[in-house]
């Protein structure tokens, strides 16, 4: 039996017609995963919208990651600790156990790597690691949590970031209407969607956006065939290897929820789809969509839109006196 009908079969999904047709295609469908430390990915859900970890008690990962805006903060660029503008579009977080590396430059390896980076960093939560590990450590609901996930009441950088991970792992958004489509529900696109992937594929779009993510998988120079022109500072790959081939190149992002994740792009330049679709087809493509055509792109890409995390609000343990205190007017 073909792996993909083992893993729908293990989730007890009913298949509408032979997963072949599925296989067949460049883009697959997307399942949560089935493999999650509840325990952990617990902690890590309030870890992930405790602002106390910030500096200022004011920002947390969901400042930036908002899940009630497809994982982002629709702004051109992040407002981090002092009012700090960011210097490139936040990316989601969904889906995001998908990608090859974390940030668009893939600095970090995997998920906790990155969950580290924005706790100390200056220009976005600006809370000494040392200083956020003390917060979590004298908060009796903390600690009685992680000696319950971990098996002591040790409370480590490590821990605190793989925690923070194991949450994110869970918010994938499977069952989109193109999911759907490819699982054999026909009726799930309409024609003049279908039209857009057909156009999608065939204009050579799926050379990076492909797989269970529509993207994630690999990184790509920003204007392949024509220049791409910004004020971003942003370098790419660059920055982490130092190799001139590698100057604006990027991780290619996912393409799933991309109608909610706006402005576009690594420098956030563009807030249209339509405006992004042209762009992409020109720099990338060499090709210039008509208006039809854009159209058509843009209804299909509308169709992977997911279905987005649904859970209750984590109620936070509360602080004691022991808890060091935010500073949310100082430098």
């Amino acid at each position: 039996m073909h792996l993909l009908s083992i893993r729908l079969l293990s989730l007890g999904v009913t298949l509408l017609a032979p997963l072949s047709l599925a296989a067949a295609e460049p883009i697959s469908p997307i399942f949560a995963p089935t493999d999650i430390d509840n325990h952990k990915a617990e902690i890590g859900k309030q870890l992930f919208f405790d602002p106390r970890l910030s500096k200022s008690g004011f920002l947390s990962c969901n400042s930036c990651h908002n899940l009630s805006m497809g994982g982002a903060d629709n702004l051109t660029s992040s407002v981090g600790h002092g009012w700090h503008q960011g210097p490139i579009n936040s990316p989601t977080v969904l889906n995001s156990a998908y990608n090859l590396a974390q940030f668009w430059d893939g600095r970090a390896a995997d998920l906790q790597e990155q969950a580290a980076g924005p706790i100390a960093n200056p220009g976005e939560m600006a809370q000494p690691h040392a200083v956020a590990l003390e917060v979590i450590a004298s908060i009796p609901g903390y600690v009685d949590s992680f000696t319950v996930a971990y098996g002591d009441e040790s409370i480590t950088l490590d821990r605190v970031t793989d925690a923070i991970a194991e949450f994110e792992r869970t918010l994938v958004t499977p069952n989109s209407r193109f999911d759907q489509w490819l699982l054999g529900d026909k009726a799930a696109l309409t024609s003049v969607e279908v039209e857009g992937y057909t156009l999608f594929k065939n204009s050579g779009c799926v050379a990076c956006h492909s797989g269970p993510a529509v993207g994630a998988a690999l990184y790509q120079k920003v204007g392949l065939i024509k220049p791409y022109v910004t004020d971003n500072r942003a370098q790419g790959r660059f920055a982490v290897t130092g190799n001139e081939s590698d100057r604006m190149v990027f991780k290619v992002p996912t393409l799933r929820n991309i109608e909610l994740t706006y402005p576009y792009f690594h420098d956030g330049s563009v807030n249209t789809l339509e405006e992004a679709v042209q762009i992409m087809g020109e720099i990338q493509l060499g090709r210039s969509f008509s208006d039809l055509e854009t159209g058509q792109i843009v209804a299909f890409l509308k169709t992977l839109t997911g279905d987005q995390p649904n859970f209750p609000l984590p109620h936070l343990p509360p602080s004691t006196p022991a808890t060091p205190q935010p500073n949310p007017y100082g430098a």
